[in-house]
């Protein structure tokens, strides 16, 4: 148990350290500093309400009209600057939180997609990499939202607890309890009953909420679980409509948020306790104060003023050695978070450097005319072979194309060709300064504008619209050149033949040295095929163009083919 407290605690700081020792550390050490300085304003007014309630009651028991008023006025003054400092540590807080949240999403999403870590984490098996989108949008917020509340919380209970400490025990006086005909003196006898109450309700809270540190780390995946089977099921609607798979959809999604009901359900028997436990455990402590207080009254070693300071003391105190009492759900959701960032961190780490570990692909740019491979062996992720020893070399203008049965690899060789498959050993150099463009069979269409989405990822030169329209004429798009600068889910509006002619429409708009195409055709029939590729071919005359097919008609647009059997065998011949 000490070592996976440890553990947590470590993981935390190596979460959060990133942030307080980065390029915005000052700052954040800034703000840090004005929240903890806001905090220990805030104790020392209630310290000084706590001595005000002495004079207060004093002056009622005595019938002392001026006094009285007196009194209100210095509460008046007290409970305006408590309230002013409470709002701006409200506000520095807050200040600090969107700072760090902001840094910390930035770090993360460029993590996330710095060395294609985002695709690499879909291949990968065995990491705990579920919903990395819910870990960046939401759990980074969390982190930072539940690390803030806790540690000023638990700081401001530490001050608190010195602060009272000091009044309970003076006018704790001496208690003495007789055994068998001797006495015994307890000083500081209402400190003592604050810790032991405290640490009796700490016990029991941790003892029956400590399940829910693991049920919240499921729940909120359960959770992001249902949101992804139910952004498939919008993402792929036409797919299922046709397949009329809408009652295994209800099913599957009914699966995912019937793990979400039955987790949720053991949440509502551990929470229905600890509320049980934490209410009686607080309303218990509102008259637990006045009983401890009651014997130096009744004794008449107080008066009612002192009576009241010591109840008001003792809250403080007794709240302040309550933190796990009070925080204990915040504790638990704390505590799975860290897991979870912990847990992303570690596998975006894994999958960057798992794959070199066993495969070393040596991808170089150098001045040369040629775009060729050497000593190429491309896996599988179980370790099995699709392509060994394999050499090539193009150049500017080569026609090649990559030919073979279903499965043997021919989408994963041009994965290999640019640089994103981690599983595989050899050397590819690239021509230095020159623009190599990949075409994949479906390509991405983000939630834009036409116009955007046609120059994604984006232009080294701009495009006038008339240039842009005849290119939409030549891709057999004109029906679409009204509707340039329309944002819609054009994903979804646009068929698949008209999605790769998209795609087409961004090759000769980027105007690429070598292509790559992945089967960019497939959707296309002969004809429109043919004329795509007479297009580019000869607008393109320059460009290098290894294209992944299967149909025998593309022979005619290319000088050589490669045949893989997905044996590990090939052969490069001209056509």
């Amino acid at each position: 148990m000490g070592s996976r407290k440890t553990a947590l605690l470590l993981n935390s700081w190596k979460i959060a350290r990133a942030y307080w020792f980065s390029g915005e550390k000052w700052s954040a050490w800034g703000l840090l500093l004005t929240v903890i300085t806001l905090n220990l304003g805030i104790v020392y007014i209630l310290v000084l309400l706590n001595i005000w309630q002495v004079n207060f009651y004093e002056v009622i028991q005595k019938y002392n009209y001026s006094g009285f008023i007196r009194a209100i006025a210095e509460y008046s003054l007290l409970t305006a600057c408590l309230v002013l400092v409470r709002g701006y540590q409200i506000y520095a807080r807050m200040m600090l939180h969107i700072r760090w949240r902001r840094w910390m999403t930035e770090q993360y999403l460029s993590d996330w997609l710095d060395h294609k870590k985002y695709y690499l984490l879909q291949l990968s098996v065995g990491h705990d990499t579920d919903n990395p989108d819910q870990r960046i949008s939401e759990d980074v917020e969390l982190f930072v939202w539940l690390t803030l509340r806790l540690s000023i919380d638990l700081l401001q209970d530490v001050v608190t607890v010195l602060s009272f400490i000091a009044i309970l025990w003076n006018l704790s006086g001496v208690l003495y309890f007789s055994i068998i005909g001797y006495e015994f003196p307890i000083y500081g006898y209402l400190v003592w009953a604050a810790i032991v109450y405290a640490a009796v309700g700490t016990y029991w809270t941790v003892k029956t909420g400590r399940p829910l540190v693991r049920m919240d780390f499921d729940q909120q995946r359960y959770e992001a679980d249902f949101r992804f089977s139910l952004m498939r099921l919008r993402e792929n609607a036409e797919s299922i409509a046709l397949y009329a798979g809408e009652n295994q959809e209800k099913w599957n999604c009914h699966d995912s948020f019937g793990k979400i009901i039955g987790n949720y359900l053991k949440i509502i028997i551990v929470r229905k306790r600890l509320m049980w436990l934490t209410s009686g455990y607080s309303q218990i402590s509102a008259i637990f104060a006045t009983l401890v207080a009651a014997p130096r009254y009744f004794s008449n070693h107080i008066h009612l003023g002192e009576m009241f300071q010591i109840v008001d003391a003792y809250n403080h105190v007794q709240t302040g050695f309550s933190f796990v009492v009070d925080s204990f759900t915040r504790l638990a959701q704390w505590r799975a978070v860290v897991n979870r960032l912990n847990n992303f961190l570690v596998s975006m780490e894994m999958v960057r450097i798992q794959p070199t570990a066993v495969y070393h692909l040596d991808v170089c740019r150098k001045i040369c005319k040629e775009y060729s491979v050497k000593k190429l062996n491309v896996f599988l992720p179980d370790g099995s072979s699709i392509l060994e020893n394999f050499y090539m070399e193009l150049h500017g203008s080569d026609r090649l194309l990559i030919m073979g049965p279903s499965g043997c690899g021919k989408s994963t060789l041009l994965r290999t060709f640019a640089g994103i498959w981690p599983y595989a050993s050899g050397q590819i150099i690239v021509p230095e300064g020159q623009k190599i463009m990949f075409v994949p069979q479906k390509s991405y269409i983000p939630l834009n504008s036409l116009r955007d989405i046609l120059s994604y990822p984006g232009l080294s030169r701009p495009v006038t619209e008339a240039k842009l329209e005849s290119i939409l004429v030549e891709c057999r798009l004109e029906h679409l050149i009204d509707k340039l600068h329309m944002v819609a889910d054009w994903g979804q509006a646009l068929s698949l033949g008209e999605q790769q002619r998209v795609a087409f429409v961004r090759v000769l708009l980027q105007k690429p040295n070598w292509l790559f195409l992945d089967e960019a055709t497939s959707a296309l029939d002969e004809q429109t095929e043919q004329s795509i590729y007479k297009i580019i071919t000869e607008q393109l005359s320059r460009t290098a163009i290894i294209s992944v097919g299967h149909r025998r008609t593309l022979l005619a647009y290319h000088q050589n083919r490669l045949e893989l059997d997905g044996r590990g065998n090939w052969n490069l011949a001209k056509i």
